[in-house]
């Protein structure tokens, strides 16, 4: 699913980077990603989806060498290929929920027949399909989180990178959510990496790894 080799990073402005010499998550697998605050966990799955770029190193998903596409290249395979959920949601707060769920498959997924439905299932279980029509700047923290769970997940991708995603979830949900983003991607032998300070969630994953154990 997913093969990291000699992975170098360093940002722009001189902050310490990141270099995984090596790392691999199998095809189905669910890995919960753990370690300090600011030790680079967010940095390695911007890397894995391409939105960083690294200076050195290979990153390989699904038979695609990630780090050889160009930055188009890399935008669209991200759009069709990878669920990603950001710590700060990326919204489009001008949208509706509905508009938001949506996005992936207009931007690049491609719109089959029954992903509408598909949405509407999963908001459903996320119990934010009562607010469908509503826009994204008017939800709370937690529905805007439990959106940005959901828009994950509609495309179907092969691997499902989340940062945080249960952060402003009560305890209830935040096990409902997981549980949701397991169920997904064990369904298609999708790969699940997902950072979390939650010791509680950890019995749910397959595997936990500790950043500390793959950088160099």
């Amino acid at each position: 699913m997913l093969t990291i080799r000699d992975l170098d990073f360093s940002y722009p402005n001189g902050e310490s980077g990141l270099a995984v010499p090596q790392w691999d998550v199998a095809n189905g697998e669910a890995v919960a990603l753990v370690g300090p605050s600011g030790a680079g966990k967010t940095t390695l799955l911007k890397l894995i989806c391409g939105i960083h770029q690294p200076s050195g190193g290979t990153i390989e998903c699904v038979g695609v060498t990630v780090t050889a596409l160009s930055d188009p290249e890399r935008r669209a395979w991200r759009l069709r290929k990878v669920g990603v959920v950001f710590q700060d949601f990326a919204l489009m707060d001008y949208l509706t929920v509905r508009e938001n769920l949506l996005l992936p498959l207009r931007l690049g997924a491609g719109a089959r027949a029954g992903e509408e439905g598909h949405a509407r299932t999963l908001a459903d279980q996320l119990e934010v399909s009562r607010y469908w029509n509503k826009l994204a700047s008017e939800l709370s923290q937690g529905e805007r989180q439990r959106v940005a769970i959901a828009r994950a997940l509609v495309h179907r991708p092969v691997l499902v990178l989340a940062d945080e995603p249960t952060a402003s979830l009560d305890a209830t949900r935040k096990s409902q959510a997981v549980r949701l983003m397991l169920e997904e991607c064990r369904s298609r032998q999708a790969g699940l990496v997902m950072v979390t300070h939650d010791p509680e969630l950890l019995p749910l994953f397959d595997r936990v790894v500790s950043l500390e154990d793959i950088v160099s």
